[in-house]
């Protein structure tokens, strides 16, 4: 079968490559939006790709889920709302600024038992790991999991990952948990900040511009110069 993509379709395929469950809304605001029938487009262009089996779809939610032609998840499995959670989370970062770098699922210590954070970025100028809590845990799991980025951190591993700035000293990711119970989890090594979304994020480090170079300036030597600049 002859056919010809354009770069939208190219880049639409990619996206759910990346974030593995995309619904049909999330690509009408990601990619048509700016068209006079943004959801007419949308679902032309996504019935075509599917057509031509570039990319698997599940019709169990509604609007429509896009999964990856390969998809190893089942097209009625809870993964794919956690996926969706994940999106979920990107596009509200989108609406203050693009996050760079972006993997899902991050996997950084390449080894079984160590951290895996739903999602790594550089959002405005800093690097993060993001744990979304969509069910709530024991506060003893919760340390744990501290403890876990803790020994990432003591392994100096994270220096040499790929996302690394070549030309200044490497940065050990803040940790954002997204969640709506606060954990009484503690690190003196690396820095935690828990927010119920990334508005909430926002919001907190909105503040005066007073407020805005206290937060530049908090680094310490233990946790490898850390920055966050969210303003």
């Amino acid at each position: 079968m002859s056919f010809r993509l354009s770069q939208r379709d190219k880049d639409i395929i990619s996206f759910i490559d990346q974030f593995r469950a995309v619904d049909r809304d999330s690509l009408v605001e990601l990619f048509f939006k700016q068209l006079k029938s943004p959801i007419n487009a949308c679902n032309s262009v996504m019935v075509r790709l599917y057509r031509l089996e570039l990319i698997e779809r599940t019709q169990q939610y509604s609007p429509t889920v896009y999964l990856p032609v390969d998809a190893k998840i089942k097209k009625n499995s809870q993964k794919i709302l956690h996926f969706l959670t994940i999106l979920d989370i990107y596009k509200q970062m989108c609406t203050y600024s693009a996050p760079k770098q972006v993997i899902v699922e991050d996997k950084p210590t390449g080894r079984k038992g160590g951290i895996e954070p739903d999602l790594f970025c550089i959002f405005k100028g800093s690097p993060f790991w993001i744990e979304i809590q969509r069910n709530q845990y024991s506060e003893q799991k919760m340390q744990e999991k501290i403890h876990l980025y803790e020994e990432f951190f003591f392994s100096d591993e994270w220096k040499a990952l790929h996302w690394q700035p070549e030309d200044r000293v490497a940065l050990f990711p803040t940790v954002i948990l997204i969640t709506s119970v606060r954990y009484a989890v503690t690190s003196d090594h690396i820095r935690i900040i828990q927010v119920a979304s990334i508005h909430e994020l926002m919001e907190k480090y909105k503040g005066s511009s007073k407020q805005t170079k206290e937060v530049r300036s908090r680094t310490t030597s233990s946790s490898g110069g850390i920055k966050v600049n969210l303003t």
